[in-house]
């Protein structure tokens, strides 16, 4: 593939090495400026539980051992 670039690209050795970093810039440019940003919301990263959807409840305060067990599903 890299191969096939470069036979492709124009010029003597220095055009050739010039206009391969600008590919490359471009290609990182568009990853960071378009396609992650977009891919983003859709990733996991985000929802991050450590411990069951109980322990957490129960942890914060939000409700009593009592309330978070018979909100927890049974196994």
């Amino acid at each position: 593939m890299y191969a096939w670039i470069w036979r492709h690209l124009p010029g003597p050795f220095a055009v050739r090495l010039i206009l391969a970093v600008v590919l490359a810039a471009a290609a990182v440019a568009v990853l960071m400026l378009i396609v992650f940003p977009w891919l983003e919301p859709m990733l996991p990263f985000n929802d991050v539980l450590v411990g069951s959807v109980a322990t957490a409840t129960a942890v914060s305060g939000a409700a009593g051992w009592a309330d978070a067990q018979a909100a927890s599903p049974a196994p």
